[in-house]
Formats: structure tokens, sequence, C-alpha cells
């Protein structure tokens, strides 16, 4: 059975999200604040986050920064902040997915599924092989990155992401074909999602844009390995 650590600060809204999934057969979990959520992550085996931004002690943001520091689980974060600036904030942080308040409790499910729906996806392909790109190594039988030998920390989507291109190298990819490969969704309007996830990737993979070795930005919309 999978876990959902549920971390909002208004219990009518952790009630709601708690029936519905645990009708689908989650268990689920409850947290009022961020320092509760990290305690629990800290204790308890956690499969997916579904993190509110806007609460007190610890905000969504600074807590999803923590989790990132010790875990790749999947997040969803909520808020009632709908400006692409907040969404992209959410994102770049770590967050998988963004959805705004108020929301219809049927599509948060949905997009709870389709996480798991996902890494059931990632779990089943096949990881017999190294990608090498100069001094770039993804090793996708330990879901691990390097770069010179360092360690370099990755979200499951980043790593979908990384994968599908370094196994491409050369070619252009776009926001488009990135998002319904990855996400294993249609596109709709999602060239921002896709944006960010590059963006996170070339600032942990290459601190200097101008070195084209690793993940760079083509034409806009177009992104290869070099």
């Amino acid at each position: 059975m999978n876990t959902v650590l549920v971390v909002d600060d208004d219990s009518e809204i952790r009630d709601i999200i708690h029936v519905y999934l645990r009708n689908e057969g989650y268990h689920v979990i409850e947290a009022a604040d961020g320092e509760e959520a990290l305690k629990v992550i800290e204790s308890t085996p956690v499969q997916l986050v579904i993190l509110d931004v806007m609460m007190p002690r610890m905000d969504g943001i600074k807590t999803c920064l923590k989790i990132r520091e010790v875990s790749d689980t999947p997040l969803i974060m909520l808020s009632a902040k709908e400006e692409d600036i907040d969404k992209i904030t959410g994102l770049t942080t770590g967050a998988d997915d963004y959805m705004t308040k108020p929301f219809n409790p049927l599509e948060l499910l949905a997009r709870v599924k389709a996480q798991f729906r996902r890494q059931a996806l990632i779990g089943k392909a096949d990881f017999n092989s190294l990608l090498l790109i100069k001094d770039l190594v993804i090793d996708k039988s330990k879901h691990s990155v390097k770069v010179k030998g360092i360690d370099i920390p990755v979200t499951p989507l980043e790593f979908a992401i990384l994968v599908l291109l370094a196994s491409h190298p050369g070619q252009v990819f776009s926001s488009e074909h990135i998002y319904e490969s990855v996400w294993k969704e249609p596109f709709g309007n999602s060239d921002n999602t896709v944006m960010v996830h590059i963006r996170n990737l070339r600032e942990k993979l290459d601190d200097d844009p101008r070195n084209p070795q690793y993940i760079k930005t083509v034409w806009g919309v177009g992104y290869k390995i070099e």
C-alpha cells in the first residue's frame, strides 16, 4: 500500500484529501505544517507528498527544499497563488506537479495516480546500462547521476528527462515531445513545466551556461545533449 503524506494547515482540506485517497486504497498520513512533515519523512517511508505552500512555522517552499535534501519522493504542491511565477517557483524548488486552490479533489486524485503510474513505468524500464557523455555518467540501474565522479541529486522527473535526452545525443526535442514522453500525458499548455525542469537540470549539471558540455537550450523550445 502506497503511503501519501498530506501537509496542510487547514484541517478541512486535509480531511477531504484523506477521504478521497483512502477510498482509492492509499495509506494517508497528515501533517499540519512543514516541521511536522519533515519529522514524518525522517521516521516513515512515504511514496508521495501533497504539500501546501502557505503554512505557519515553515512554509511549503522551505519544506520542499528540505525534503529534496534527503528524498526524491514525488511531490505535488498546492497553493492559492495562481500566477506563473508562483508555479515556476514551486517547480524550481523541486515539486513534480503544482495545483492551485480551490481544486477539484478528483483532479488531485488523478494527478496522484499519474505520479504513481510514472514511477511504475520507471521501475519497469530496462536499466542495464550506463549512459556516458564526457564527464556525465547516468546509471539507470541505480537511478543516479554523476559529474566528474560527484553525485548530482535529481528528482525522478529530472532523471527521466535526462535519460530521454542522453539516449538521443545531438537530437533536438520540442517541449511537447519531452512532456508527452516523460509525463505520459497530453501536452496541453505545459511549456513552462518543461522549461523549469530543463533549467533545473542545467543548473545542477553545469553552473556555466556558456559551457556546451552538458545540457543546453537551443532555439527556444528545443533541447539537446551535446
